[in-house]
């Protein structure tokens, strides 16, 4: 226990106050290139537990500073004082006026926020590339635009009223009825003070005149200082101050904001020329056509991903001065394509290009144009050395001289030795942005980076009056320079006004206004080498809102934040280690979902089992090679545990009050194989363990069991499927992959292709794997032989949903004979890209389609549902809440263990979907 633990937990309830040596090396860390270690993480609920934290750290005199999804690149969301996180809560939102304004709170994901309104056809004003990972809270106080946001539809812009702490405690609701003169008489020194800096700054016509020219581009720099002459009112001027403040001013608890049109109709084209100048002088004519979205790239950007599957040939034909520019026109549904397409077309036929103009309005195609843009930074990456952070900065010019710009920021990296910096940005508002990697773990290489930011400043203050910071913050590696791109008078301002609300300076000092000149080379995060997956590692925590562990334990990024945190000098590595088997390895569900959200493409879960192979003793390995070569007595044992987990499952509970999660709700043992004729088979039917061992739900026929049901229902189509004999003997290997035991996973493996490769005549016949798990892990399969692999290449392995999506439901005969049905699309399922041909199944025999907003991984994944049933538990907790809220006729997903995980999870049974194509093609 920490010294300071009593204190907290006169506040918090002990759960919820983090202080272990894994908790606060977890937390150590933002998206950032700085790190700094709180003494404990605390998780509120409410404003009041907040008001309480605010009075402890007064009290205490410890810093604290807040942190939403810590998504934040200039070192916004880390302390060494007290970390207060608001993502595991305050994740409300609520749509208002039919979709016109939206009520969120700091938890909330951007990007759920908009999948909430897209029923309303609105979604929120930013729209920064990381809106899938960050939360309201960051997207408020960083001010953060985006691709099409401009300066007109950002935070502060769309505003309509906020509920904040201050750090005298004071709750303030500015939509309460008259919130204003409530303020002024519930706070007189800090509205008097509002006013007095009001009128200083407005007595100045210079400094009036700077601060309009300031935001006349993208300008995340310092204070808003724009409220001083935007509004009158001491409340209405510090609401507006609030936003942009990077939480060094108050705890934003709740806001509202205007939404505006999602913009459904969209024509995107790719477009190239000779030169970068050539380009920029594109954009004013592109903005004039009406386009939303212009994003301008260098030739190295362009170099970056040309190798990349599914993007242009033309990309690696370009010279080496060329530049591109993604251009897409926006308008509301209803709209015919025409009216883009010509104005697309009239205006291309003005530019200077080297090759036609690639326009397309699907969006298939739209995604791979989209590629080439959102890949850029993930390739910089992907391939830095290792040991190096990728720092991702922006800034903003006026447009008008955005091709001189990037020319100097070139010009930057070849003085200062980054040969690998890539250039692109939001053109039509003259914001660059540049990733280059940079080490920290020397003296060198820190002084490299300290001439290249000071020589930075020079050009983009000192030559073209910009904003250090456009989009992402000012940060701690902007906040020594505030001053030199503000001068004095504004500085002065925003001095008084951090002094004014936070009197104390306890509220994430150092961020935003900071008088140490050299703030942006201290606290530096060294990157040691340690795996190969954990060095490529960008920290960027895009991964977390996937993770079905993210509220128990980790996160992908954490755990591999902690994996570095073990090879720091001075780190207690016993305790790291011992806390690190629970919380990383155990209650890690290996689905891989963070390696779709990963820019990087990172898969935490190989890493997981690599660690757990790691850790498996000689013996063990033997025993599960064994299990792995005699497959059908295994299976016949596992048969026989599940007769015996049923019946002392609650036998187990009454004892010991808590256990695995095995007991009387399992499925009964499977019954055998129907039987199938190998003549005139229009495919293999691999029916997976997991369905030869579990049978269906208790009070079911046995003859409901999924194999079976494919049986039946691909013979009402005409087609037949055909099971081969000795089938029992095989498995995909998967079982044995996510314990560790790799070796048994490719005997597994080998084996099971060996079979299906004569089964299917040499792979003229596909073969269709039943349960989606036992598919991904097939075709994906590690340890296969040099033979096998070539087999795989060849065969057709599909999961079954595809094939009766695409070779059975078109001559099935169906009826939409429920009213709404609920799906639960598995990890393997969306992995595989197979998530749109469950929902069009169901589509057919259903009315109404309902997936849940939060829908992910279940968290069940093979057996830690049963070992951990805490995993499933948390995992599901948000989307079985809203499963629960919608009335169905039936509940559906493609895999037998995560059917039990959600049927226990929410309280509703969920079957195969071959259930329900069954029910609509039967009599």
């Amino acid at each position: 226990m920490t010294p300071l633990r009593p204190e907290l937990e006169r506040i918090l309830p002990p759960g919820r106050i983090l202080d272990r040596p894994i908790d606060v090396a977890a937390y150590a860390s933002d998206a950032s290139f700085y790190r700094l270690v709180p003494r404990a993480v605390l998780r509120p609920e409410s404003v009041d537990e907040v008001r309480e934290i605010f009075a402890l750290s007064h009290r205490l005199r410890i810093p604290m500073t807040f942190r939403a999804a810590g998504t934040s690149l200039s070192g916004q969301a880390i302390t060494d004082g007290l970390l207060v996180d608001l993502g595991h809560g305050w994740r409300g939102i609520e749509p208002l006026d039919g979709g016109k304004r939206v009520r969120v709170q700091p938890g909330a994901i951007g990007g759920k926020v908009n999948r909430t309104l897209a029923a309303f056809g609105s979604r929120i004003g930013p729209d920064p590339a990381s809106i899938d990972a960050c939360m309201m809270g960051g997207i408020l106080s960083n001010n953060s635009s985006g691709m099409c946001c401009g300066v007109a539809q950002n935070s502060y812009h769309t505003l309509d009223s906020l509920v904040f702490v201050l750090p005298s405690g004071a709750v303030v609701d500015t939509s309460a009825p008259g919130a204003a003169a409530r303020f002024e008489c519930d706070q007189p020194g800090l509205a008097a003070g509002l006013i007095a800096l009001r009128d200083d700054v407005r007595r100045q016509p210079a400094l009036v005149e700077r601060i309009r020219k300031k935001y006349r581009i993208k300008n995340t720099i310092g204070y808003s200082l724009n409220a001083f002459l935007d509004y009158d009112s001491p409340l209405e001027m510090l609401r507006h101050l609030l936003i942009g403040s990077e939480g060094t001013l108050a705890f934003l608890a709740e806001a509202v904001l205007h939404t505006v049109p999602d913009l459904p109709v969209k024509y995107t084209g790719l477009l190239f020329f000779r030169h970068i100048e050539i380009a920029a002088e594109a954009v004013v004519p592109l903005t004039r056509a009406g386009a939303a979205a212009i994003e301008l790239m260098d030739r190295a950007a362009l170099r970056s991903v040309q190798a990349m599957p599914g993007v242009p040939a033309l990309l690696a034909t370009l010279a080496p001065d060329a530049a591109g520019i993604l251009v897409e026109f926006q308008a509301p549904a209803g709209t015919p394509l025409d009216t883009l397409r010509a104005a697309a077309d009239a205006v291309s036929a003005r530019l200077e290009l080297v090759a036609p103009p690639e326009f397309t309005s699907d969006p298939a195609q739209q995604a791979r144009l989209w590629k080439v843009r959102k890949g850029m930074f993930p390739a910089v990456g992907a391939v830095r050395k290792r040991g190096t952070s990728v720092i991702f900065e922006d800034i903003a010019v006026p447009p008008d001289v955005l091709a001189p710009a990037a020319l100097d920021l070139q010009a930057l990296f070849r003085t200062h030795g980054y040969e690998d910096g890539i250039i692109f940005g939001h053109a039509k508002d003259g914001n660059l942005h540049f990733v280059i990697s940079q080490s920290f773990n020397d003296e060198a290489a820190i002084r490299q980076y300290e001439a290249f930011n000071r020589d930075l400043v020079e050009m983009v203050v000192g030559k073209y009056d910009g904003s250090l910071k456009a989009e992402h913050g000012t940060g701690r590696n902007m906040a020594p320079f505030v001053e030199a791109e503000w001068g004095g008078a504004a500085f002065d301002i925003m001095v008084r006004v951090k002094s004014l609300v936070d009197p104390q300076g306890l509220l994430n000092p150092g961020v935003l206004v900071n008088h140490d000149p050299e703030a942006h080379i201290k606290d530096l995060k060294s990157l040691p080498e340690v795996e190969a997956e954990v060095d490529k590692c960008i920290e960027c925590g895009f991964c977390e809102s996937l993770c079905p562990s993210r509220d128990l334990t980790l996160t992908p990024r954490q755990r591999i934040v902690v994996r570095r945190a073990m090879e720091r000098p001075g780190a207690d590595v016993a305790a790291l280690r011992e806390a690190y088997q629970y919380d990383a390895l155990d209650t890690c569900a290996t689905d891989g979902l963070c390696a779709l959200a990963c820019p990087v493409s990172i898969d935490t879960g190989r890493l997981t089992k690599r660690l757990r192979a790691s850790m498996a003793s000689p013996a063990a390995r033997r025993v599960a090679a064994t299990a792995a070569t005699h497959f059908a007595t295994t299976q016949r044992l596992v048969r026989t545990s599940l007769r015996a987990s049923r019946m002392a499952g609650p036998l187990r509970r009454l004892a010991a009050g808590r256990g695995p999660g095995f007991g009387a709700d399992l499925p009964a043992p499977a019954g055998p194989l129907p039987e199938t004729r190998a003549a005139g088979a229009a495919a293999i039917l691999f029916p997976s363990c997991v369905s030869r061992t579990m049978g269906p739900e208790p009070g079911e026929p046995l003859d409901a069991s999924v194999p079976a049901a494919m049986i039946a229902v691909a013979a009402r189509a005409g087609v037949a499927l055909h099971i081969p004999s000795g089938i029992e003997q095989h498995c995909c290997g998967m079982p044995f992959s996510s314990k560790g035991y790799l070796e048994a996973q490719a005997i597994a493996a080998n084996a099971t292709i060996d079979t299906l490769w004569g089964a299917s005549q040499q792979g003229a016949l596909p073969v269709v794997i039943d349960t989606s798990p036992c598919a991904y892990a097939l075709t994906h399969a590690d340890g296969l032989s040099d033979e096998n692999r070539a087999r795989v290449a060849r065969m057709r392995l599909l999961d079954a949903v595809e094939y009766f999506r695409t070779s059975v439901v078109p001559a099935l005969p169906l009826r939409r004979r429920a009213a709404s049905v609920v799906l639960h699309p598995v990890c393997s399922l969306v992995k595989m890209g197979n998530a749109p041909h469950l929902s069009a199944l169901a589509a057919a025999c259903s009315h109404r389609v309902f997936v849940p907003p939060s829908s992910g991984c279940c968290g069940f994944a093979g057996d830690r549902g049963f070992l951990f049933p805490e995993l499933t538990e948390s995992a599901t907790r948000i989307p079985a809440a809203e499963v629960r809220a919608v009335p169905a006729d039936g509940h559906y997903s493609s895999s037998r263990t995560c059917e039990i995980g959600m049927t226990r999870a929410t309280g509703r049974p969920y079957r195969s979907w071959i259930q329900l194509l069954a029910w609509a093609s039967g009599d």
